[in-house]
């Protein structure tokens, strides 16, 4: 986390959460293609352009245009097994999934919404490849609803139901390769009111969003089924969309992270101010400075000068000195932003600026002669450099002219992508309205009072009826029942208990989602890699009496840290073979030989010297109470 403390209070921060989550349907939204990822290679490959088209007003979407101006193709790839003539656009969708309808009615029930009376299916321009159509199919299926957060009521806008897109599988220079498998998944998309005022706020919030989903038990689970975006906001600031935070725990910080980001942009805007600098000071003429840097010994310069049509060149920043060095986020600051910029709509690996130098082998006499050369001021200008094709470099230097002079106004508004460490980099301007308009090829579905009864047979059960049903059914603590209704595998729980009922008991269930995942997290276990496939195999071999209760932390703590480790593997390498009765009685027999002076010496405690030592021995290789009571029998027997 950053160090600096903020009040988001005084910031006047808001947020607001699209939770994007995949329905597990038996088929696509508009096939009859299963909803599955395969890896098989595909039989089909085709490749397509795409280009931005006039809205119905006329206008063109921002974000649409500057993905054509990439000039990149797109190589799709199709295989047969989960892709049709549906996802290659070469014939048109069909009706909406029934199932997959039912479900997001359901959810707009248990959010309190408004269902609409008739479905109408929407085109939302998309031209990234991510959708060989060029645009995604969305449908608005209820409005204005709400979630409680403690005594808070959260505004829930909108729930639509929507295709996925494609899965992206490369990327090169001017093509990118996406596989057909995953577009046209049913994912459920929730949008709140910006009613959130905190980052441990956003988290709860898109946490108790995804339980509910999941708690239809139509959910798909894994890494990649569940996509939270972000848009972000503070007093002066600007609603800043940031995409694809994979990870719920990351929310928090994401948020902290993007309040960060604009405080120290608007401090950068008033220090400019202050500066009495102003966007007409920066002149947007670029310089070839080439021959400066004709003897660098920079080797990035250097590969770069001794190519044709390559060289260096460079724009002034007026009064920015020292400014393209102030941090915004941990590890990323202004300058680091212009890079971003540069990258995206130059096509460029990055940039170089004086904040930053002498580094990267330039030296301190090349930025002085630079200073001369562009008769800039060195206490007071900052100049920016990049080193590439001359008409990549043009479009980058454009592109940080244009953000710099955004820095006047503090916050730009924009989209962005979130980081693994929860930062965030710029991605494309934020989309317009020009950018939806109505599908033709689909009818429009009237909710119907049939279908409203389907809903309410998946409508998740409320969560205070649910922890006092764990209590008293399951025989669940208070605590432990708290627990796992916070948890995230919280449907897993509920299917496991009904699989293994009369086999293991709830409370063993619910103990290992919760308390030994949570133990394993503190011991340096990277718990991500266990999957709810490895929690249910482990809990199988229990309820087959194939290895004891007391191995489950043991095999899940190896299986996340060799991952692609089956459970049988993970078994014979931990030596968690089950013992039979006889090998048992023959360990009991020889710890009571060893130990029999103690024994006499102290018969009130042998069965603690005897039982502790055995299940050194055999735990998770045979149940505790089992080994107990054996050890109480041959201890029995002795005393005869």
């Amino acid at each position: 986390m950053s160090s600096e403390k903020l009040n988001y209070s005084e910031l006047g921060l808001k947020v607001g959460l699209e939770i994007h989550i995949q329905l597990d349907t038996a088929h696509k939204l508009f096939c009859n293609c299963p909803t599955k990822l395969v890896e098989e290679e595909a039989e089909d490959v085709f490749i397509r352009e795409l280009r931005p088209a006039r809205s119905e007003l006329g206008e063109v979407d921002i974000a649409a245009l500057l993905e054509w101006e990439k000039g990149r193709k797109y190589e799709y790839h199709a295989p047969r097994s989960s892709s049709c003539l549906v996802e290659a656009d070469e014939e048109p969708p069909h009706e909406i999934n029934r199932e997959a309808l039912i479900t997001a009615v359901a959810v707009a029930k248990a959010l309190n919404m408004y269902v609409v009376d008739e479905v109408h299916v929407m085109r939302k321009v998309v031209i990234d490849g991510s959708n060989t159509s060029g645009f995604q199919r969305t449908a608005i299926i209820a409005l204005d609803g709400y979630i409680m957060d403690r005594d808070k009521k959260i505004g829930i806008q909108t729930l639509c139901l929507e295709e996925d897109a494609a899965r992206k599988i490369g990327e090169k220079k001017d093509k990118v390769q996406y596989k057909l498998d995953r577009l046209g998944i049913p994912l459920i998309e929730i949008a709140t009111a910006p009613d959130i005022n905190d980052p441990e706020e956003a988290e709860r919030i898109a946490f108790k969003i995804g339980q509910l989903v999941r708690l239809t038990g139509k959910a798909k689970r894994g890494l990649g089924t569940i996509r939270q975006d972000l848009n972000v906001s503070i007093k002066e600031g600007a609603k800043i969309e940031i995409k694809g935070v994979q990870h719920l725990y990351l929310i928090s910080r994401v948020v902290e992270y993007e309040a960060l980001r604009q405080k120290k942009l608007l401090e950068i805007r008033d220090e400019l101010r202050k500066r009495n600098i102003s966007p007409s000071d920066i002149s947007g003429k670029i310089f070839d400075v080439t021959d400066v840097f004709k003897n660098t010994k920079s080797k990035i310069i250097r590969r770069v000068i001794n190519r044709k049509d390559h060289g260096v060149f460079a724009v002034i920043l007026p009064g920015f000195k020292g400014l393209l060095g102030k941090e915004l986020q941990p590890g990323r600051r202004f300058g680091t932003e212009l890079a971003d910029y540069a990258r995206v709509w130059g096509g460029v690996g990055g940039l170089f600026h004086t904040d930053e130098l002498p580094a990267y082998g330039i030296s301190s006499s090349e930025v002085e002669e630079l200073y001369k050369k562009l008769n800039a001021v060195p206490s007071r200008d900052a100049i920016v450099l990049v080193a590439d094709e001359k008409s990549k470099a043009y479009k980058a230097l454009n592109a940080v002219i244009n953000r710099a002079k955004q820095a006047f106004i503090g916050v730009p508004e924009e989209t962005r992508a979130a980081n693994p460490d929860g930062t965030t980099k710029y991605m494309r301007p934020r989309p317009g309205s020009a950018r939806m308009y109505p599908e033709t090829d689909i009818p429009p579905v009237e909710i119907t009072e049939e279908i409203l009864r389907e809903a309410d047979k998946i409508v998740p059960e409320p969560l205070d009826v649910k922890l006092k049903r764990f209590i008293e059914e399951y025989g669940l603590s208070r605590e432990l029942a708290y627990a796992i209704i916070n948890d995230l595998r919280l449907d897993l729980f509920e299917k496991l208990v009904v699989k293994y009922k009369d086999k293991i008991p709830a409370s063993l269930i619910a103990s290992t989602l919760t308390n030994t995942l949570k133990m394993l997290k503190g011991e340096g276990t990277p718990i991500e890699n266990i999957s709810d496939e490895d929690i249910e195999g482990v809990l199988d071999k229990v309820a087959n009496r194939e290895i004891a209760k007391e191995a489950i932390p043991q095999i899940l703590d190896y299986i996340a840290r060799n991952p692609g480790t089956t459970i049988d593997e993970a078994i014979e390498k931990l030596g968690f073979k089950k013992l039979s009765m006889e090998e048992l009685n023959e360990i009991i027999d020889k710890v009571i030989k060893e130990n029999i002076d103690k024994i006499m010496q102290k018969p009130d405690k042998a069965f603690k010297i005897v039982m502790g030592s055995v299940m050194k021995i055999v735990r998770g290789k045979i149940d505790g109470k089992t080994v107990a009571e054996k050890v109480k029998e041959k201890l029995s027997e002795l005393s005869r």
